[in-house]
């Protein structure tokens, strides 16, 4: 990865967009320590100290502006969520599925509709935000309401534009990289909880052990995930030699990728919205229920250090996986498009026995991804708890971060290649 970076280093064009790139996210983490006017910051901060609630996961992925009060506080989830929502609507509505293949234009349709998708749903989380935080406002009133809400708001747009700018003139995905910035700027945090374990036993000789092995686990928790990252199985497809006037077409062999983390990070994301929502409706309505109740016992169960949470937690993330894998990919719209040009499979014959055995083989391959995915969420909670440590990144920031240094690395190396040819057919 370093002799990739160092190699596109040395090509001017390539230098300007690293440069860029590096500019405007500079940027994003200036604009991260900007406060929003007429804000108490402790409020926000009580909310992100719940590392169980949703808003733990906004101060995670906007390297700590939530929990410091400022523009950009809600970060980009508003437009996390308008795209997984324009994804599931492509799917269940006809018109904009036809939208979908129309290709560039339809394209941009969808992405202007998930533009103004963002900017509602960033107004709806800020109203939320200042329905909860009314008591830490300093003048509460229409004007405090419109300030605040728009600012959250305006803040979340601008790091929509800020990403779209990375993704046109830059390198890499532009919301990926802002989210990528925004994990990576806590891990002062990580080496603080590891300080802090070893100064509580006074540095004694098995801390230190403890936090070597911790260090230890944690590069084979990232070289596994790399490799369920990259992880695909391949059908094989054979094109069937056809004859037009004097020339023969067809007869290649190609096959069909199926990747083992199909879905991403998004079954992560749902399991934890789910498991985080009561949490979060408690804190929102300072619900404080007294020990011995049965509110209290069942608050209790969603917490992460309960072995309910845990297995609840890993269940929800396998269905998620089936779930959203489904919706991405459709066996039997891939089994028509291979038989109405000329496509098979060798050994099984077209239509629906492809459409079942492409099923039979991705619920395979899916089954590993889930317990894949399932694994690294659950495994830093099982290590917070055994080792008394918070550790300041989970299962979702490792998943992130991974995939996005993978595919930023795969787009600059093919950026260099293209180059490379043009340069050599000159």
């Amino acid at each position: 990865m370093f002799q990739t970076l160092a190699n596109a280093w040395k090509i001017p064009d390539l230098r300007k967009k690293i440069l860029f790139t590096i500019l405007l996210l500079v940027v994003f983490r200036f604009g991260s320590v900007i406060p929003v006017p007429g804000l108490d910051k402790g409020a926000l901060e009580a909310l992100a100290s719940n590392s169980n609630s949703l808003f733990g996961f906004f101060d995670t992925i906007s390297g700590g502006a939530f929990s410091n009060a400022t523009i950009f506080a809600m970060s980009i989830t508003p437009y996390i969520n308008s795209s997984i929502i324009m994804n599931l609507l492509t799917v269940a509505v006809p018109a904009l599925e036809r939208l979908a293949k129309e290709g560039e234009e339809g394209r941009k349709k969808i992405a202007q509709y998930t533009r103004y998708g963002t900017v509602i749903l960033a107004f709806i989380q800020a109203s939320g935000l200042y329905a909860a935080l009314q008591n830490s406002v300093e003048n509460p009133g229409i004007l405090s309401f419109i300030t605040i809400t728009l600012t959250f708001t305006a803040g979340t747009a601008f790091l929509m534009w800020l990403g779209e700018q990375i993704t046109d003139k830059g390198i890499g995905n532009g919301i990926s990289l802002l989210i990528f910035t925004g994990i990576v700027s806590r891990g002062s945090e990580g080496i603080n909880a590891m300080l802090s374990f070893m100064q509580g036993y006074n540095y004694s000789f098995w801390s230190i052990v403890g936090v070597i092995a911790f260090l230890v686990l944690a590069v084979l928790i990232i070289a596994f995930v790399v490799t369920i990252n990259d992880g695909e199985r391949r059908i094989p497809v054979q094109y069937a030699k056809r004859v037009q006037g004097r020339k023969m077409y067809g007869g290649q062999s190609t096959h069909i990728p199926l990747k083992v983390c199909m879905a991403g990070v998004i079954p992560i994301i749902f399991a934890m919205s789910i498991l985080s929502f009561p949490p979060t409706i408690a804190t929102l309505f300072s619900v404080n229920p007294q020990p011995g109740s049965f509110w209290y016992g069942f608050m209790s169960l969603f917490q992460q250090d309960n072995w309910f949470y845990g297995i609840v937690y890993f269940l929800l993330i396998i269905f998620f996986t089936y779930f959203y894998t489904s919706i991405q990919f459709n066996p039997v719209e891939m089994a028509n498009n291979m038989k109405n040009n000329g496509g098979f499979v060798p050994g099984i014959r077209p239509g629906k026995p492809t459409a079942d055995y492409i099923t039979k083989i991705l619920s395979k391959v899916t089954l590993i991804g889930a317990f894949a995915l399932g694994i690294i969420a659950v495994l830093p909670i099982v290590l917070g708890a055994v080792l008394n440590m918070n550790i300041g990144i989970g299962g979702t920031s490792i998943l992130i971060v991974v995939s996005v240094a993978l595919e930023t690395v795969k787009q600059l190396e093919s950026q260099m290649l293209m180059r490379h040819y043009k340069g050599f057919l000159e």
